[in-house]
């Protein structure tokens, strides 16, 4: 890997754009990723905001399920934001029918666990690894993490509540970073791809 690392963005749903415009700004290579010949090409991934079991039902319908847990078993990086924490959750307290995870950070995560839509907010996080201050959180519809395993590390709470764990190379955030300008997660997690590389 060069010192530009290639990092994908899963495309089936969410905030794609915000992410991908993030990455860049953090000096990656970013492209949208959907099918399992596109994640074969790619240093890294961000799972992002969206609906988790929707995403859980696109990325099965897409193929991308297994392929996805394959790479994330093997260390590929990745970074879960909102929807992409659900997702990379080993467990969810409250599952819909049907939803399944990717899996990777041995954590249990309670779904919308900040109210609704109407009760999104903004809040100052400090987060562990980051210079500079804390990073302005977005919580739209947040998960929490109930609790982490031996192997999860929490690197952010708010309001008494983890909000950010990191387990190896894969990176949680309830919050959305992306929908901010302060790019310094995104910057964070393209650390942790080049030093996978």
């Amino acid at each position: 890997m060069s010192d530009t690392p290639v990092i994908g963005v899963l495309a089936l749903q969410g905030d794609v754009r915000e992410h991908l415009i993030a990455l860049a700004s953090a000096d990656a290579l970013a492209r949208p990723i959907r099918r399992p010949e596109e994640l074969a090409e790619v240093d890294g991934l961000v799972i992002p905001g969206g609906e988790s079991t929707t995403m859980s039902k696109l990325a099965s319908l897409f193929g991308m399920l297994e392929p996805l847990r394959e790479r994330v078993r093997n260390g590929m990086p990745v970074y879960g934001t909102c929807a992409g924490m659900i997702l990379l959750a080993d467990k969810i307290l409250d599952p819909r029918s049907g939803q399944e995870t990717v899996g990777g950070i041995d954590m249990i995560v309670r779904r919308n666990a900040f109210g609704r839509q109407n009760e999104s907010f903004e809040a100052a996080v400090e987060v562990v690894g980051i210079e500079g201050g804390a990073v302005e959180g977005v919580f739209i519809r947040a998960p929490w993490v109930e609790s982490v395993g031996a192997r999860a590390e929490v690197v952010a709470e708010h309001g008494g509540h983890i909000v950010a764990v990191r387990q190896g190379n894969a990176l949680a955030t309830s919050f959305h970073p992306e929908l901010t300008g302060d790019h310094r997660v995104h910057a964070l997690f393209v650390d942790m791809v080049r030093a996978v590389g």
